[in-house]
């Protein structure tokens, strides 16, 4: 099969090794094509389609939204959020694209895109931010990774160079960075893999793109440098909260440099448009009246980072006392109490935390695991089972779901549960006890 490139086009970014591995797989028949880039109008290696790409969106981007313990309930700041995202995605190169903003609960500092348009950004990461102006940058960088096809780019390139055909593995994501293998433990599930880390090119491009767009849909270009700023300064003092941050956004002084450059060489005739200070606090009045307890649940990550756990315990105290309803707090003091091995505790939180945010999935996953250890294994399954109505496909539980059925005693129910997760995931101590479950109730020979 000859490659669909022009022979005088250039594969940015493919170094020599990945070119002649192209080679090799363009002559045995597994390379597809090349495809026009949206933004700068040259051939790029691409293996995704538009449509993949929002498929690929579909399926994966609910798993991490529940990772970041699921979007605000304030409809105020949803609705805000929503609006000032396709006020900046109209002015894209890419228009069409199905684009969806949500602000997640989670309390580190990030914002993040998946390749067909979903964008999110963190409570965290808002309560940094000064203005509306500074948020459409934010905006117009997740956007600008949209539309320059970054992750399809990855995701292509990844296929060729790996020999790998076909869709992504969900694996775990931004709440593995933070708490190491706490998660795995408790089952939690993100999208990692389309979350991976951008290159100083693609950071580049979408600081271009981003103060674009955000300076067409008619802010001022003094919002973009604020943002800068603020990510510099973010950069300077690295703590656990801002890892997952720099780990998908590299940030270095040349980058600060180059994009505060861009703004005093083309776009100071913009420096005094509006930012829309005012507007921004109003909206985020709900969300700033319980920053104390966010910082609080901030220095409790950075302590589980770290593994001090009675610290990180104390932390997420702290601060249900001041927002004794915060979900993303119940939930994370009960992988705290999960963790050190306080089952009851550890229950007694996701039951509150389920009862708090009732649609949300990852509650009734920290529940139904607490109780499998305290051996409520009929509980447990029904967690499991409420689990898995509002978020499927997650093979841990469906591995849970046959220790459930285990303990009550129900071997075909839960033969057929290992058997279904042995199916999706091959390899690690859950697969192990899986396939020796199997073989020692004659399953498999």
């Amino acid at each position: 099969m000859a490659l669909y490139c022009n022979p005088k086009t250039t594969l940015d970014g493919l170094t020599r090794r990945d070119f002649i591995q192209l080679s090799t797989l363009a002559a045995a028949g597994l390379l597809t094509g090349c495809a026009a880039n949206p933004v700068t109008g040259r051939k790029q290696l691409m293996l995704v389609s538009e449509d993949e790409e929002i498929q690929i969106d579909k399926k994966n981007s609910p798993y991490q939204f529940s990772a970041d313990y699921g979007t605000v309930r304030d409809p105020q700041l949803a609705a805000y959020m929503e609006r000032i995202g396709k006020r900046v995605a109209a002015k894209t190169h890419r228009p069409h694209m199905p684009y969806d903003f949500k602000v997640v609960n989670a309390t580190y500092i990030n914002a993040y895109a998946f390749p067909g348009g979903s964008i999110a950004a963190t409570r965290g990461i808002l309560l940094t931010m000064q203005n509306e102006a500074e948020l459409a940058s934010l905006l117009g960088h997740e956007l600008g990774h949209v539309n320059a096809r970054h992750t399809a780019e990855q995701m292509s390139k990844g296929k060729l160079t790996q020999g790998v055909v076909g869709g992504l593995a969900v694996i775990a994501g931004t709440q593995g960075r933070l708490y190491g293998d706490i998660v795995a433990q408790v089952g939690a599930i993100g999208a990692g893999a389309l979350l991976a880390s951008y290159s100083r090119e693609n950071e580049h491009e979408a600081d271009s793109l981003g103060l674009t767009y955000m300076v067409q849909a008619g802010y001022g270009s003094k919002g973009f440098v604020g943002l800068m700023d603020m990510l510099n300064n973010l950069n300077k003092h690295k703590t656990s909260t801002l890892a997952l941050l720099f780990a998908t956004h590299p940030m270095s002084s040349e980058r600060y440099r180059i994009a505060v450059g861009r703004v005093q060489q083309s776009y100071q005739y913009a420096a005094d448009k509006p930012l829309h200070r005012e507007r921004y606090m109003d909206h985020l009045a709900g969300l700033r009246k319980i920053e104390p307890a966010i910082k609080k649940l901030q220095a409790g990550e950075r302590a589980m980072a770290k593994k001090q756990f009675p610290q990180a315990e104390k932390e997420y105290d702290a601060a249900l006392k001041l927002a004794p309803e915060d979900y993303a707090g119940l939930v994370m003091m009960a992988k705290c109490q999960l963790v050190q091995k306080k089952y009851p505790a550890a229950q007694r939180y996701a039951d509150r935390a389920k009862a708090v945010y009732p649609e949300e999935a990852q509650g009734y996953h920290l529940a139904g695991y607490a109780k499998i250890k305290e051996k409520k294994f009929e509980a447990a399954l029904a967690d499991f089972n409420s689990y898995d109505r509002i978020l499927p496909g997650n093979p841990g539980t469906v591995f849970l779901k046959g220790v459930s059925y285990e303990g009550m005693q129900n071997r075909e129910q839960a033969a057929r549960q290992y058997y279904n997760y042995l199916q999706v995931v091959r390899q690690g101590e859950s697969a192990k006890y899986a396939y020796k479950r199997l073989v020692d109730w004659g399953y498999i020979k």
